[in-house]
């Protein structure tokens, strides 16, 4: 198969309207070819494109910082000399000096198919930067690793943020391309917006999203595998917790959560006891570790490891946002007082507690809280959020 970046080095007609025109690249270390050469060198290296300048979203063109709010400096290219603008760094939507720099604007960048994933945000402040200008966007399609599945409930008007772009559902089912579609429809953009598609993906096919001819690159420094991407719309939901994600650990944001005074074992059996069908699809296993910064850092925490991979994983039966909101649920019944709401800065969010902005609402938060709230409760209004995107997004699928 091939991806966008693939097709328009190998297809000299898709590359005709760029020719005479200047052009700009959104990447990140994961914007690489089938033989692992960056795009930047790629493109660059075919001599039939005028690359002017070069766009590093969140963690960086180079993806070395490794936190949320850790800003990127704009630099200038040492091999190209063109400009490095960071749209993670003093800005966060591109300013007319950057939208300046080029008429054709290629986003190559390798997402998770989630909401909170901040390059779905820059995605659309780019095509709003571009709107009624004349500047063109291009996405160079990837595959969306979670595949097609959609889970959790839609954002709620008036908690947009960088990490909630608009109403859509936690895990989200569309390639970047069709988020493209969806955002230029969506937000009624004068834009000239085009996706070079990929070819040969099967979103159901073998790796349900991911190919397995294409080996895996961080897309951001604690994107460090499939298993991660699969069950990262529910294991982000921990960084709106006191609770560590496994920050600081060879194995972040594949844990339900690890704290050093939480028995997870207990925790276990509160989850089987509540809910068990949201534990479907997946293994979930004990296990310890001390991270070695960010939450509990230096501390042996307990914790539930997940493992959406190999013979345990059920690809329609997996739901990372249910099985999340079911770990939270199972600390606050075993652990009643227990601190579970983190209640300092997220993504520049200074008001709303962490875990709001995440959801893009009170709901699962309150959910969770409400002793009373069963399974069915939250199920009422997830599941006619979920029927609401997919209607509204199946015209915009490519593949």
């Amino acid at each position: 198969m091939k991806f966008g970046i693939d097709r328009l080095l190998a297809e000299p007609e898709l590359r005709q309207p760029l020719h005479g025109r200047r052009i700009a690249l959104i990447a990140h270390p994961a914007s690489v070819t089938a033989d692992l050469t960056h795009s930047l060198d790629a493109l660059t290296a075919l001599g039939d494109l005028n690359v002017t300048a070069a766009f590093g979203p969140q963690h960086g063109l180079k993806g070395d910082k490794q936190d949320n709010m850790v800003e990127t400096a704009d630099e200038t290219d040492p091999t190209y000399g063109i400009p490095v603008f960071s749209l993670y760094g003093e800005v966060r939507r591109p300013t007319g000096q950057m939208m300046s720099s080029a008429d054709v604007f290629l986003f190559d960048l390798q997402d998770l198919g989630c909401r909170i994933y901040t390059f779905v945000t820059t995605l659309l402040y780019l095509l709003e930067a571009a709107s009624g200008t004349g500047k063109a966007v291009w996405v160079l399609d990837r595959p969306n690793p979670a595949g097609r599945p959609v889970e959790g409930t839609l954002l709620v008007p008036g908690q947009e943020s960088f990490v909630g772009a608009g109403p859509m559902p936690m895990r989200h089912g569309l390639t970047l391309g069709e988020m493209g579609r969806w955002f230029v429809e969506q937000f009624e953009l004068d834009v000239d917006y085009r996706v070079i598609e990929m070819q040969g993906w099967e979103p159901g096919g073998p790796g349900f999203g991911w190919p397995e001819s294409r080996v895996w690159i961080n897309p951001s420094p604690n994107a460090a595998n499939l298993n991660m991407a699969r069950a990262y719309a529910g294991t982000v939901m921990i960084e709106g917790a006191t609770l560590s994600e496994g920050r600081g650990t060879t194995r972040p944001l594949e844990v339900l959560f690890g704290a050093p005074d939480v028995d997870a074992a207990a925790v276990r059996i509160c989850m089987e006891r509540f809910a068990p069908h949201w534990m479907e699809g997946c293994a979930i296993r004990e296990c310890w570790f001390t991270p070695t910064f960010h939450k509990h850092a230096g501390q042996l925490c307990n914790a539930l490891m997940v493992h959406a991979e190999g013979p345990f994983y059920d690809h329609a039966k997996f739901k990372p946002w249910r099985l999340q909101a079911l770990a939270f649920k199972a600390i606050r019944q075993f652990h009643p007082t227990y601190d579970i709401w983190r209640d300092f800065p997220y993504e520049y969010e200074f008001e709303r507690l962490a875990i709001d902005v995440i959801n893009g609402g009170p709901a699962l938060r309150e959910w969770v809280d409400n002793p009373s709230a069963g399974p069915d409760d939250l199920d009422r209004i997830a599941l006619a959020d979920e029927a609401a995107w997919t209607e509204a997004t199946r015209h915009l699928l490519l593949y």
